[in-house]
C-alpha cells in the first residue's frame, strides 16, 4: 500500500483528532491515489466550468483544465454557479455504534462530511450543513468562501451523537428553507421508519433538488457476526438491553437487514435519488470515487 493510499483508510483517520487535517489528508490522498485531480470532475459536474462555445472570451478559458482533459472549458464566475450543496449529518444516538471497524458510524460520517466540505469549497461551491436527530440540532447556511470551512468544521466537531432518530421532520424543515435548486447529501445509518425517511427524501426531489444518500453501516450491523453471548444496548435508549447468543438469530437478522437495505435502495431509485451503501471499514477513496461515479451517472 502506498503512503498516500494509507491516508484513506479508517485506521489512519481513527488516530487523528483535527478535522481540518483529516479533510486535507483524505482529499489530497484521494488525488494522489488516482494520479489525477478530481477537482476537474467535480467542477464540471457542479457547473464551475462549462464547455467553451464560439464567441466566449478567450481570457475565460481554463488552460489547466484543457491540459488535463484536452477539452476547452470556460470558467464560470461565482454568481454564475448554480450549485448550493447541503450536507445532512445524522447525530442520533445509533450513529455512535462501532464494532467491526476502527471508526464509529458517526466518526466516519464526520470525516466524510469534512472532506466533502473541503473539496467543494476548493471549487468555490457553496456548502451548508444540517445536524439532525429527531429534530434539527444545528443549521449552517451555505456559503462559498474558503473561510467558511472553519465554520463548518467547528460545527461538526462540536456535535455529539445523542437522542432518538426521526429524520423526516428535519428533512421537511430543510426542504422548506431551500429556495434555490441544490444538491442534498445525506450521511446517515437510516435506522428509522423507511416510509417516513423516503417521504422526506422525496420532498427534496419534488422541489427539484438532487439527492445523494450515503447509507453508513458498521459491518457487524449487517452480519451480526459475534462469536460469544452478547449483551446489546439501545444507543438511543440505554435502559433497553438484550442478551442473546447471536448465532441463534443471525439468519433472521441478516434477512431483515437485507430487506431494510433493499427497501431504501429501491425507494431511492424510484425517486431518482442516488443511493450508496457504505460500511465503516470502506476506505475514503472508494467512497469519494463512488460519489463521483454517481454524479456522472446522474448527469
Amino acid at each position: 500500500m502506498s503512503e498516500a493510499a494509507s491516508y484513506l483508510h479508517p485506521e489512519t483517520i481513527s488516530r487523528l483528532s483535527r478535522l481540518d487535517l483529516i479533510a486535507r489528508l483524505v482529499v489530497e490522498g484521494f488525488i494522489t491515489g488516482l494520479h489525477r485531480s478530481p477537482y476537474h470532475g467535480f467542477s464540471v459536474e457542479f457547473s464551475e466550468h462549462r464547455p467553451y462555445m464560439p464567441g466566449d472570451p478567450l481570457r475565460d478559458l481554463d488552460w489547466k483544465a484543457y491540459a488535463k482533459s484536452d477539452r476547452l472549458y470556460v470558467k464560470q464566475y461565482e454568481e454564475e454557479t448554480n450549485l448550493k450543496a447541503y450536507l445532512l449529518l445524522d447525530v442520533s444516538g445509533s450513529m455512535d455504534f462501532a464494532a467491526g471497524a476502527p471508526l464509529s458510524k458517526f466518526r466516519y460520517a464526520v470525516s466524510l462530511a469534512a472532506a466533502l466540505s473541503y473539496l467543494m469549497l476548493k471549487q468555490r461551491d457553496a456548502v451548508g450543513l444540517l445536524l439532525y436527530h429527531h429534530q434539527t440540532e444545528a443549521y449552517v447556511p451555505p456559503r462559498s468562501v474558503q473561510s467558511h470551512l472553519q465554520v463548518l468544521l467547528k460545527t461538526i466537531d462540536q456535535a455529539q451523537p445523542r437522542s432518538e432518530t426521526s429524520m423526516a421532520p428535519a428533512f421537511h424543515d430543510l426542504a422548506e428553507r431551500i429556495r434555490r435548486r441544490g444538491l442534498v447529501i445525506v450521511l446517515s445509518d437510516l435506522l428509522d421508519a423507511p416510509d417516513q425517511v423516503l417521504k422526506g427524501l422525496r420532498h427534496f426531489r419534488h422541489l427539484q433538488h438532487e439527492v445523494i444518500v450515503f447509507h453508513l453501516l458498521d459491518p457487524r450491523e449487517r452480519d451480526l457476526a459475534f462469536r460469544d453471548q452478547t449483551r446489546f444496548y439501545d444507543l438511543e435508549d440505554p435502559d433497553q438491553t438484550l442478551t442473546t447468543q447471536p448465532w441463534h438469530i443471525q439468519h433472521e437478522y441478516r434477512a431483515l437487514m437485507d430487506e431494510l437495505i433493499q427497501t431504501y435502495r429501491l425507494g431511492c431509485a424510484e425517486a431518482g435519488i442516488d443511493y450508496a451503501l457504505l460500511d465503516t471499514a470502506t476506505p475514503f477513496d472508494v467512497a469519494l470515487s463512488r460519489y463521483l461515479a454517481q454524479r456522472k451517472k446522474m448527469g
